[in-house]
């Protein structure tokens, strides 16, 4: 490939001035370290495959990985530590956002990839790449989501307001509601404007060559998939024909770029389709749309909750179960591979540190993976996890709310969350453990 060759030269040259073999051996292990290509993920029929064979996988949510690229030093090696504890337990698929917008409003990431409308902050550009660059030294799969339909990282929301329709109505704020949000944020869909600034953001991201490797994205099989947004989601019926346009455009606008990567809307299967699959199923027709997503949340859904855990543990599990089997249907119908790209459940009693329970959720996700095992087995369409979310090493900074404040670490919860809520930490280790057994069950290790 053109991009090695540079890199190449100077370090053959490297090689040829050392003056001993142990040097040698050194400079030719680098040499070969970094033509190491990552094997492509494919798609045929409803499997996905990383080079010759089936990939089946349990990954996890890891949004905020590029921030901690882009920070000090102590944010790389935490980095560095954090995914190579991943990669032991065979957590090779991550989740990440690409970066946020806006960066001004409470309860949102800062700082902000976009700032300004189609302004960049050159050390998260930075920090992406090295991000990336470090992926691709472990062999691990980046599932890249470049908008949000969610406001904890400006998102559509966000486009909205940079465009003249007023504050974002941020539903944690007083004075505002989550339904006064999504009234809002479906505006999205018909403002010309902010679907034209997001697809500038697209072939920008797209066009990108990793300052670290020489690689242009397009180019880079560390990205399994390019993923339209979080959560996208059909807020009214008379909102589907405008959201349904907007997302084959942008699709194809994708796939346009990069016909060599994966394409997934990031859709949350029936949940953000009003709870109808056939409409789920109507919005993700195209066939440039690869594979289909789904997400799922117990406790947010009212399945489970605190003081009642073990009494509604078997329930929410079987709900589960049916909402999983109802979706693999579809993508069997469709002839699709099908990823659980979100799930989550809380500690015992709600708590937010490590030290917390998490006996429940480790019997909740292990029933889940025993789905995947036997869709391995049976080479059927379910075929993959990413669990949400990986807080590795992350400190809480102990308020009693939870909630996050810029200077606090990074972790999986969002900042509209409590910290700690939905963690899997690096202490964690026998839900890690058991996520490692059955990566091994389905060939990911």
């Amino acid at each position: 490939m053109k991009s090695f060759v540079p890199l190449v030269l100077v370090i053959l040259s490297t090689v040829i001035s050392c003056k001993n073999s142990s040097a040698n051996k050194g400079a030719l292990t680098q040499l070969k370290d970094t033509l190491k290509e990552p094997e492509l993920i494919t798609v045929k029929g409803n499997q996905f495959y990383k080079g010759s064979k089936p990939y089946y996988f349990v990954g996890a949510n890891y949004w905020y990985g590029p921030l901690l690229a882009a920070k000090d030093s102590a944010g790389k090696e935490r980095l560095k530590k954090e995914l190579d504890l991943l990669k032991s337990y065979g957590i090779d698929n991550l989740r990440v956002l690409v970066g946020a917008e806006g960066g001004t409003n409470d309860y949102t990431v800062r700082p902000a990839l976009q700032y300004e409308q189609g302004k960049y902050n050159e050390a998260l550009l930075n920090g992406l790449d090295y991000f990336m660059a470090q992926m691709r030294k472990r062999n691990m799969y980046a599932v890249l989501y470049m908008n949000n339909n969610w406001e904890w990282s400006g998102g559509m929301a966000q486009y909205l307001s940079w465009n003249g329709y007023g504050n974002v109505p941020i539903p944690n704020l007083p004075g505002y509601t989550w339904p006064q949000y999504m009234e809002y944020t479906e505006q999205f869909h018909s403002c010309e404007p902010c679907m034209e600034a997001f697809r500038n953001h697209i072939k920008f991201i797209m066009g990108r060559t990793n300052k670290y490797t020489g690689i242009k994205y397009t180019d880079d099989n560390t990205v399994m998939s390019w993923q339209v947004a979080n959560e996208p989601r059909v807020f009214s019926q008379k909102h589907e024909a405008a959201f349904t346009k907007w997302l084959n455009e942008t699709v194809n606008l994708i796939d346009s770029l990069d016909s060599k990567h994966l394409v997934s809307t990031g859709g949350e299967g029936a949940a953000g389709y009003l709870w109808d699959i056939n409409l789920f199923e109507r919005t993700h027709t195209n066939p440039k749309i690869d594979y289909l997503t789904m997400h799922m949340w117990p406790y947010n859904w009212g399945w489970y909750k605190e003081g009642e855990e073990g009494k509604l543990l078997e329930d929410a599990t079987v709900k589960a179960k049916e909402y999983i089997a109802n979706h693999t249907q579809l993508a069997a119908k469709m002839n699709k591979p099908i990823v659980m790209s979100e799930f989550g459940l809380p500690r015992a009693q709600e708590r937010l540190f490590p030290d917390s329970d998490t006996r429940n959720r480790d019997t909740f996700y292990s029933s889940l993976f025993s789905l995947l095992t036997e869709s391995y087995t049976h080479k059927n369409s379910l075929a993959g996890y990413n669990f949400w979310g990986f807080g590795g090493y992350g400190k809480s900074a102990g308020r009693p709310e939870g909630k996050w404040q810029p200077g606090d670490d990074f972790m999986a919860d969002p900042p509209q969350e409590p910290q700690g809520f939905n963690n899997v930490f690096a202490t964690d280790t026998s839900t890690l453990k058991m996520i490692k057994e059955y990566n091994i069950q389905v060939g990911n290790m």
